[in-house]
């Protein structure tokens, strides 16, 4: 099959689409033949030597794809050859065909073309582990979203209006600002021109919200803990302006304020699988009801992953970005 290997670790340019031999399937795997895999920042750190594959993973980049299952191991019991799925990956998407543990797949959802399943798995499943699952996100709340024109922030957005709460973005442009309101978010702040912490505040009578799902890191941490309603949770997903900073604790006391953190792709597939079932049963009947979509903003030929990488370091984009083989 053809996949894209790492040459050596740096830019873009360092991609190359070569032959490589098949993955074999295990027992409890499926053997699915990519339709499309979705981009995300964590392959352009794995791509730099930042962020390497658990143990006995696949070493090509890719954490989500869609396609057709081909095999099926012997103690696979949901999936039959020729079904159309979707599946979060610890690694391998970036290939014509990836091996993967059956509990990480999902049905590809009704109204939704396979190509663009893609784009869902890992989205769905950090927002659903991280606002919901962890930091108990419930209708009537305010949850402010960083980074909302990402695929994340736009699958982020349509998710928790479905399940009632008002949600607040930051963007960096009126045109992502414009869709993401588009996408339904009540309160568009452009970070670059405004200070989110006073029109948090000024949008909530002074209380600030009560989640914050943040991929900035060290230098929004006292800022999102300053905006932050009593009992507000923060759950942090990422470190894009660094990862050591200097809080204020008489805040968290004061407030009785929760800071959580994690990742989806070093839990065991045990607790991929929980979290997949639980996507199933809450966020697949939104999409099935299209009232989540999936937001794709370009489609590049595997040959081309060199040119998306860009796409995606450059953040000019809205959504997610697809690889098709």
């Amino acid at each position: 099959m053809k996949a894209v290997v790492i040459t050596s670790e740096g830019g873009p340019e360092v991609l190359r689409i070569q032959e490589v031999g098949d993955p074999e399937i295990k027992e409890d795997e499926v053997l699915i033949r990519v339709s499309a895999s979705a981009l995300n920042s964590g392959d352009t750190y794995q791509r730099q030597g930042l962020y390497p594959p658990p143990p006995g993973s696949s070493t090509y980049l890719g954490l989500e794809c869609s396609g057709v299952i081909e095999a099926v191991g012997k103690n696979v019991s949901r999936w039959r050859i020729g079904d159309q799925v979707c599946a979060l990956l610890s690694g391998g998407g970036y290939a014509e065909k990836v091996a993967v543990p059956e509990g990480q797949v999902l049905p590809v959802p009704p109204g939704i073309s396979v190509t663009d399943a893609a784009s869902l798995p890992e989205v769905a499943c950090t927002i659903w582990s991280t606002v919901f699952m962890m930091s108990r996100l419930s209708a009537g709340e305010t949850f402010l979203v960083h980074g909302g024109s990402s695929g994340i922030g736009t699958f982020a957005i349509q998710i928790a209006k479905y399940h009632g709460a008002r949600v607040f973005v930051t963007a960096g442009s009126e045109e992502k600002l414009a869709a993401c309101k588009d996408l339904g978010a009540d309160v568009c702040i452009n970070y670059k021109t405004e200070d989110f912490v006073a029109r948090v505040k000024e949008e909530t009578e002074q209380k600030g919200v009560d989640v914050i799902l943040d991929c900035i890191g060290a230098s929004y941490l006292q800022r999102n803990l300053d905006c932050l309603n009593f009992d507000g949770r923060l759950f942090i997903i990422g470190f894009l302006s660094g990862v050591a900073t200097q809080v204020d604790l008489r805040g968290l006391l004061a407030k009785r304020l929760t800071v959580q953190a994690a990742g989806l792709r070093y839990r065991s597939p045990e607790n991929k699988a929980a979290i997949m079932k639980e996507v199933e049963q809450n966020v697949w009947p939104a999409v099935a009801e299209g009232k989540v979509k999936p937001v794709v903003f370009k489609c590049f030929s595997l040959s081309e992953a060199v040119e998306a990488h860009r796409l995606i370091e450059s953040s000019k984009h809205i959504g997610k970005i697809l690889l098709l083989p």
